[in-house]
């Protein structure tokens, strides 16, 4: 049988925000089985009758439906309870492909879906058997065939609720974005400082280390800006290196440039302690500007403290932002942006220079790339009085 060819829920509408911590731990074949045979034989056993093949018949009927009505109701709630492709945003789709197959993640959920089908089936099947007949021997013989046949079905199914349950442990690890809200990708190669520069700039909690591959998957942190949350991606290191030889962990990060961000920070580190040469990281940088040709990138040099020289105007950012930050008021503000010898932007995570200006930079930039719909205001767009 062609199981790829069962439509499993098909979908219309809106699309959904997925929640991947949300999903449910999905039972092996043989905790499902003890679960489903375990409640059937409570069933029969609460059957009373005075006649002996009443109560026989009586008493295999609920055990096959028990049984089949637990196994076929779990199997689809766990269809239903994982999200439909269809209707995921494209950056989720693209991390579902990145992490564990899109068409593994369909055919597996078909074949539970087949199997709940099938269950119910051998169930109607085997009920009419013992209920056309009046030998006792007969109706057992119904019920052991259709337990044999139902745990073969479950048995056929094994490999998909494993891989069901591997996936939701590498799945429930992705973030759950949120797509009305502004979203800023951070990329860049290895150790270039992404992590510090987000955990520095916003509540994002990342693992920072001086030593490249530190980021091994998409992380997000948040920093609100006069009530609007806005989202700040950290993604894996990207290598000087074509599409094709790319590593799952790259094509998280490419996935998330792809689909996400209303705006993308490319970093770069001049001094060249992230482990590349500048030409290697303008190579890449040369890459993502072709990848995403309708997505303004700003290029940031991070790391001004270690600098052969330091920006000409840092003390005048410093002073500028030190001021902003004692006036406790929270406002939108021109401060002065830190720029180093070669024109780049650049900033100091370790030092605090240059981050208030930068902010202030992504919330212009933000608000001028998002179109004003009247009709959709955003999360925090009122005022208390």
């Amino acid at each position: 049988m062609d199981y790829s060819s069962i439509d499993f829920q098909p979908v219309t509408g809106d699309i959904v925000k997925v929640s991947w911590r949300a999903l449910p731990t999905v039972l092996t074949k043989e905790e499902l089985l003890d679960k489903a045979y375990a409640r059937a034989k409570k069933a029969a056993d609460r059957v009373d009758d005075n006649d002996r093949v009443f109560r026989v018949r009586k008493q295999l009927n609920r055990m096959i439906q028990t049984a089949s009505d637990i196994l076929s109701t779990y199997l689809m709630d766990t269809v239903n309870q994982w999200p439909s492709l269809d209707q995921s945003p494209q950056f989720d789709v693209s991390m579902i492909d990145a992490c564990v197959g899109c068409d593994d993640y369909r055919h597996h959920l078909s074949m539970l879906q087949w199997a709940a089908n099938q269950i119910s089936k051998i169930a109607t099947q085997n009920t009419r058997k013992i209920t056309r007949t009046a030998k006792i021997e007969l109706m057992h013989e119904a019920r052991r065939e259709a337990y044999g046949r139902i745990s073969s079905l479950i048995g056929r199914i094994g490999p998909s609720l494993k891989w069901l349950g591997d996936s939701r442990e590498i799945l429930k690890r992705l973030p759950s974005i949120d797509q009305l809200s502004p979203c800023i990708v951070v990329c860049g190669a290895p150790n270039v400082g992404k992590s510090a520069f987000i955990s520095a700039l916003s509540s994002g909690n990342m693992e920072v280390n001086h030593y490249p591959f530190t980021t091994k998957r998409i992380h997000v942190g948040h920093f609100t800006f006069r009530r609007l949350q806005y989202q700040m991606v950290d993604t894996p290191g990207l290598l000087d290196r074509p599409m094709h030889k790319r590593n799952d962990i790259e094509m998280q990060a490419i996935s998330a440039l792809e689909n996400l961000g209303s705006l993308v920070l490319f970093l770069i580190d001049e001094s060249e302690n992230c482990g590349m040469t500048i030409v290697e990281q303008n190579n890449l940088l040369e890459e993502i500007l072709e990848l995403l040709a309708e997505t303004t990138v700003m290029i940031i040099s991070t790391k001004a403290d270690i600098h052969p020289e330091k920006p000409v105007n840092w003390d005048v950012v410093k002073s500028a932002e030190e001021e902003y930050l004692m006036s406790g008021e929270e406002h939108y503000s021109e401060l002065p942006l830190l720029i180093d010898r070669n024109g780049y932007i650049t900033i100091s995570a370790l030092e605090n220079v240059g981050l208030e200006a930068l902010k202030m930079e992504i919330v212009r930039i933000v608000k001028d790339n998002t179109p004003v719909d009247p009709m959709n205001l955003p999360d925090g767009w009122y005022r208390a009085e």
